[in-house]
């Protein structure tokens, strides 16, 4: 296992580290929240205000293509940079120390990423030419609706939005929440996981429709705050009613029933990619915890000198560097065996990343006092996506769960096997 940087990914890290402080950290004052623009479209019950972006983004956006820092997500795929999980790996740690910018300047912010993956390994060549391209030039921007608010989310099998099959048409009924991205002006695609055969056997019931966002019948009821954040770089989170929606059956996308894995499908590769983020997101608020140590003095000493302080620093160290070691392992294991191959690190990065981000981000907030809540940091927004995180692809209880029975299989096929010390 190697994890060194080859020179293709090297000159990439430069390239994006400069741009980052010369371009991305300078730009964060203009997306301090709150930040609404007038939304051109009607969302009943919903605030009179919208999830737009500020105008800088679009400049973000040119420079970042100018570079060459554009769709840098899509492992081994031609659509993108080429880049490997491993090489990725590094420049998405970059980003996460902005992660209200700098993955939506580089086109490399979900669910776009997840979106776009999903349909470059399942849409048709016409479902392709509608939705794929602008999605990877950000002319448009799109929305995953799974979750729903009356159910266990987390058993994908619980889903109760149904897409009922008339003629050439499904018509659709029900209500998701939780659809990322749905709040964004440009949003004109919404990815539906939808109940097709209620009657099959739980893994065989969805399938995933294509659904336009100005289909008549889809009301967005609300918009949801993350920790009181509208989480706009992620084009928000809402509340979607669907009430007779009809959609072509050409809007299918893969095969009927195919809706569990394909999501399977979608969900992995965007596991890593958070991980990967929130390693930098750490690294950030470690760095404002050192600064702030060296440079505040409580009880006649500098903070860095005192031992509680110290501790937490060493901790933090350690703590970082540990994930970063595990997310480069599952990206390299993903490079090298597939993704279902790694499914087992994938779970064990997937309860860790949140976790020791949110421990990190937690003690800057502590050393930095009351500044750490306000807005003139952005450890609270840091701590939110963090916290929010250990929801995001499934949460903790359910990768423990997973985690926790493969483990018991190992063990038991090493004492099959003899390999076994018992």
């Amino acid at each position: 296992m190697d994890f060194s940087f080859d020179k293709r990914t090297e000159e990439l890290r430069e390239n994006l580290t400069e741009f980052m402080a010369t371009h991305v950290i300078p730009a964060e004052p203009h997306f301090a929240e709150p930040h609404f623009v007038a939304d051109s479209r009607e969302h009943p019950g919903a605030p009179a205000f919208g999830w737009g972006r500020p105008p800088v983004m679009a400049e973000l956006r040119d420079e970042a293509q100018r570079r060459g820092l554009w769709n840098l997500f899509l492992p081994h795929s031609p659509l993108g940079a080429g880049l490997s999980n491993l090489q990725y790996a590094p420049l998405a740690e970059i980003t996460g120390w902005s992660p209200q910018v700098a993955p939506e300047a580089l086109n490399c912010a979900a669910p776009d990423t997840g979106n776009m993956e999903l349909l470059a390994m399942f849409a048709a060549d016409e479902q392709k030419k509608r939705w794929l391209e602008p999605l990877l030039e950000a002319r448009i921007r799109s929305a995953y609706c799974m979750t729903e608010p009356g159910v266990a989310s987390s058993d994908a099998s619980n889903m109760q939005l149904t897409a009922h099959r008339e003629g050439d048409q499904y018509v659709l009924n029900g209500r998701k929440w939780w659809a990322t991205g749905a709040l964004a002006p440009e949003c004109e695609l919404l990815v539906v996981l939808a109940v097709t055969d209620p009657d099959a056997e739980p893994r065989h019931r969805q399938s995933i429709l294509l659904v336009p966002a100005d289909t008549e019948g889809v009301h967005v009821v609300r918009g949801l705050s993350v920790f009181g954040f509208t989480d706009a770089a992620h084009g928000g989170h809402a509340e979607v009613a669907f009430e007779n929606v009809r959609v072509p059956a050409t809007h299918l996308l893969g095969q009927e029933g195919e809706g569990a894995r394909l999501a399977q499908a979608r969900l992995g590769p965007g596991r890593i990619h958070h991980c990967m983020r929130l390693v930098g997101m750490a690294e950030r608020a470690l760095e404002l915890m050192c600064a702030r140590a060296e440079e505040r003095t409580a009880f006649g000493r500098p903070l860095a000198e005192q031992g509680e302080v110290l501790s937490w620093l060493a901790e933090a160290r350690v703590r970082i560097d540990q994930l970063r070691l595990m997310v480069l392992q599952a990206a390299w294991l993903i490079d090298e065996m597939g993704a279902r191959e790694a499914r087992t690190q994938i779970s064990a990065i997937k309860i860790a990343a949140p976790q020791t981000a949110e421990w990190v981000i937690d003690r800057a907030i502590q050393l930095h006092g009351a500044a750490g809540m306000a807005q003139d940091l952005p450890l609270a927004m840091l701590w939110a996506q963090a916290r929010g995180l250990r929801f995001a692809d499934g949460p903790d209880e359910v990768h423990r769960m997973v985690l926790g029975r493969r483990e018991l299989a190992r063990q038991r096929d090493k004492a099959l096997s003899g390999e076994g010390t018992r």
